[in-house]
């Protein structure tokens, strides 16, 4: 069936690429707009307390919402009967705008202190913005030109989520257009290094085009159905790129190995196609099911890479094995036209070979590496492990955080309002903590008085504010005051408890416990208490992550090791490939502790503002995307020694000549992949960023520590045991084994007895499937 579809690909190449290209342009047109339809936030978890607080808060008591906060800033004190009048008419306005809820301000709420900046030059004015995450952030775009506009001589600065999310969305646009600018023709110098050919380095350019419009389009049309986050786009656009250039760097090098061996182009095709193609289609089908676990969790910034993940995934993969093969049908022997270096390019000895050429398996680099690692394996690969041991440390003092305006540079508007409001203003501001009391309405004033009591009682709490006044260390300090009569209506009340401690760290994080644990006030019917603010989300949202990753990583584990099984016909390789992808993912977490939380070498990144903290959805995302493109490099090198292995029999040679048939390939496809991710640390979202870099050191060390090193060693000690399976799993193998077909014989050559240069026997080696 195969080889029908081969040919057929072959004879049709024509009617292919004409196919292609009304699909490309069908895609292009289909994907037009998709930034527009694409949404912010989605960090938190939509089932959990905090989420519901935010939206009692929100629905309930607007006028304590405070999606944007404007600061004010006259000639001079904010009491001037000047600066009183602009800030009134301005907040009219921004009262009467169709998307404001409600607003709050200093000179409308009886002058609190709190709303005061401590030079007393700046004021605070509250907008509760209707609609969701998404919908506020458009109107804080909007809003605040209009806003400046008519400041009426008062300095206006903007803070507050909604704010943040406007100006993340618009840098995020320019990071991905800048960062395109940028990775394209730098990806298309290193290809023509690689290839030497231009033809042959414009094809995965074409392919990883196909790939990301195709992309654009699904998710366009997925955006009307489901939330798809706007930081989506940026890894889909990186993801597209390198596995597009990875799958045809890996059907382009097998292709022009086989002409050069002297078949037409068409014997030539076939045998890269029932090599390379099928390879290319199981790694593909890796990569996706590592990034379909991202679909258990509840959270759809998350979910929302799923979305874009698989589907560039899988496009990458058919443009690789579908119409690449009819470009190549085309060009046949043209594929290595116009080589732009070769005037300087000296010939290489033989043996030597090249990034894809032809290296003799005696002689390679690659080989000689692979033999020098297998002479020491233990020291080697031992050394190896301590290195990536070393690198992990840092992750044991992980800290869990959330995206804020600290996400942003430190020049950015938004992030030096916020910081105004964490240094010049009373803690109130920025460490409340709100507490929503379903049930208890106006009639319940004297449970609520008890509550607010007990609530300041709690260690940890600096103040409680509730309709009944104000309370410290167990009493009622003042009574309330004018704005107290917007904290209850007949069935809710609003409790604000204000944190001793900044509400990114952990024992911020372990009073929203203690608050919740507090009795809550009786009721005539059922109460209900939700505890919100940031510490709370960042709680709720680390333990929604929590519990949904034993099942993402065990769709992970479980999937990997079955396909490899399938690949292999192994018991033991699907494990050595989880060992050692989990230890170089380790080490990549450790890194991003150690630069992007703690601050270390951060100058090497360009300094991103750090919290103390990783926001804690990116190591589960790096994870299941880093596993998916570590598992394409372990299925591109398996794929090479087994097939030596199953013609030999012989497991040191069979590593080695696998090595050099592949170092080359995996090296080069490693290097342009990490080039186009780390073109993300220029971004100005520490986020995007943080994902960029991660991902590039990850997909670096998989490449060189585990590839070149850490694999020869592990499989020289474990000797002809990396191909044993009991009998009746080699039996489940042989019939449904998935592994790639060679041109060899239908059945491989008995094995040697095995010798000292091939470690303890230990079964015999699986069928060939």
């Amino acid at each position: 069936m195969a080889d029908r579809v081969r040919a057929l690909l072959h004879r049709r190449r024509t009617t292919v690429l004409w196919v292609t290209t009304v699909v490309m342009i069908l895609a292009a047109l289909g994907g037009l707009g998709v930034e527009d339809r694409m949404k912010h936030g989605g960090f938190a978890d939509p089932g959990a307390e905090s989420t519901r607080a935010e939206r009692l808060l929100s629905e309930r008591f607007p006028a304590a919402d405070d999606d944007m906060v404007l600061l004010l800033t006259g000639p001079g004190d904010v009491r001037t009967p000047a600066t009183r009048a602009a800030a009134r008419e301005l907040g009219e306005r921004a009262a009467g705008d169709r998307d404001v809820r409600a607003v709050t301000s200093y000179w409308t709420a009886g002058e609190p202190a709190a709303m005061r900046s401590a030079d007393g030059r700046t004021g605070l004015l509250t907008l509760s913005l209707r609609g969701n995450e998404n919908d506020r952030a458009k109107t804080a775009k909007r809003l605040l030109p209009e806003l400046e506009e008519h400041a009426a001589g008062l300095t206006l600065h903007a803070a507050g989520s909604a704010q943040v999310q406007a100006e993340v969305g618009d840098r995020t646009e320019r990071d991905l257009l800048l960062a395109e600018l940028i990775a394209a023709p730098v990806t298309l110098l290193l290809l023509l290094l690689v290839f030497g050919s231009a033809v042959a380095a414009a094809l995965p350019l074409v392919i990883a085009l196909l790939s990301i419009v195709v992309t654009r389009a699904v998710l366009n049309a997925l955006a009307g159905a489901v939330s798809v986050s706007v930081y989506s786009m940026n890894l889909t656009t990186a993801l597209g790129l390198g596995l597009a250039i990875d799958y045809s760097l890996f059907v382009l090098a097998r292709f022009r190995e086989e002409l050069r061996s002297g078949t037409t182009v068409e014997e030539a095709l076939r045998r890269t196609m029932r090599s390379a193609g099928r390879t290319v289609a199981f790694s593909a089908l890796t990569v996706a099911l590592s990034l379909m676990a991202l679909l258990v969790f509840p959270q759809f910034f998350l979910r929302s890479f799923a979305y874009g993940g698989i589907v560039v995934v899988l496009s990458a993969a058919a443009g690789a094995t579908l119409v690449l093969p009819a470009l190549l049908a085309v060009l046949g022997p043209r594929v290595n036209r116009f080589d732009v270096f070769a005037r300087w390019r000296r010939p290489a000895p033989d043996g030597a070979g090249t990034a894809t050429g032809p290296a003799t398996a005696s002689e390679g680099r690659w080989y000689r590496l692979a033999h020098a690692v297998m002479r020491r394996p233990l020291l080697y690969g031992g050394g190896v492990v301590v290195l990536l041991a070393v690198l992990a440390s840092p992750f044991a003092g992980a800290t869990a955080g959330l995206f804020d305006d600290r996400s942003l540079p430190a020049s950015a508007q938004v992030h030096r309002a916020t910081d105004r409001l964490r240094h010049d203003f009373d803690p109130s501001v920025t460490r409340g903590v709100p507490i929503v009391v379903e049930g208890a309405g106006r009639a319940a004033t004297t449970a609520v008085d008890r509550y607010a009591l007990d609530l300041s009682r709690t260690p940890g709490v600096r103040s409680v504010t509730a309709p009944t006044g104000d309370y410290a260390d167990g009493r009622r300090v003042r009574g309330p005051g004018p704005a107290s009569a917007a904290l209850v209506d007949d069935r809710t009340t609003l409790l604000t408890a204000v944190s001793t401690a900044d509400q990114d760290s952990k024992e911020a994080g372990r009073l929203v416990g203690r608050l919740r644990a507090v009795e809550p006030p009786a009721g005539d019917g059922d109460i209900r208490v939700s505890v919100g603010g940031r510490a709370a989300d960042v709680k709720d949202s680390s333990a929604a992550i929590g519990r949904a990753t034993p099942a993402a990583v065990g769709i992970v584990v479980g999937s990997s090791l079955v396909l490899l099984f399938l690949f292999t016909g192994s018991l033991l390789m699907p494990v050595k490939a989880l060992a050692l992808n989990a230890l170089s993912l380790t080490a990549t977490f450790g890194a991003m502790v150690f630069v992007f939380q703690d601050g270390h070498l951060a100058f090497l990144v360009g300094s991103p503002p750090h919290t103390g903290t990783l926001d804690a959805a990116i190591p589960i995302l790096t994870f299941c995307v880093a596993f998916g493109l570590s598992m394409d490099y372990e299925v591109f090198l398996l794929s090479r020694i087994r097939e030596r292995y199953l013609r030999t029999g012989d497991n040191t040679e069979s590593v080695a000549h696998g090595l050099q048939r592949t170092g080359g390939i995996i090296t080069a496809a490693a290097v342009i992949i990490a080039v186009v991710l780390v073109v993300f640390a220029i971004s100005g979202v520490t986020l995007l960023k943080l994902l960029g870099v991660g991902l590039a050191l990850a997909v670096v060390m998989d490449a060189t520590l585990v590839r070149a090193v850490l694999v020869p060693a592990f499989m020289r000690l474990a000797g002809r045991v990396n191909w044993w399976a009991p009998g009746p799993l080699r039996r489940l193998h042989d019939r449904i084994g998935l592994s790639e077909a060679d041109d060899g014989p239908d059945e491989p050559p008995a094995a040697p007895e095995p010798t000292a240069r091939d470690g303890a026997a230990a079964g015999r080696p699986a069928g060939r499937g």
